[in-house]
C-alpha cells in the first residue's frame, strides 16, 4: 500500500520555490521524514508542505501551480 502526503490547506499547490529553480522533489525521488515536498500558496501566504514520513519512489498526483483542495492527495510514496 502506498503512503500518501495530502495538502494541509485549500490554495495553489507548487513544487518549485521560484520559477527559474529547481523542484524540491523530482519524481521519482526518496523523501525522509520533515523534507519540503512542495508549497501550498493561499493568498499571497506560502506555505511549505513536509513530507511527515519516510518513502521512496515519489510519485506526485498534482501539478505544479494546480489547485488543490484541504486533505487532497499531492504524493504517493512506496
Amino acid at each position: 500500500m502506498a503512503a500518501e502526503i495530502r495538502s494541509p490547506l485549500p490554495g495553489t499547490f507548487y513544487r518549485k520555490p521560484a520559477p527559474d529553480q529547481p523542484a524540491y522533489v523530482e519524481d521519482g525521488a526518496a523523501v525522509k521524514k520533515g523534507d519540503v515536498i512542495g508549497l501550498v500558496e493561499v493568498m499571497k501566504s506560502f506555505h511549505e508542505v513536509r513530507a511527515d514520513i519516510d518513502g521512496a519512489n515519489a510519485r506526485f498526483l498534482v501539478e505544479n501551480e494546480a489547485p488543490v483542495m484541504a486533505g487532497a492527495v499531492l504524493v504517493e510514496l512506496d
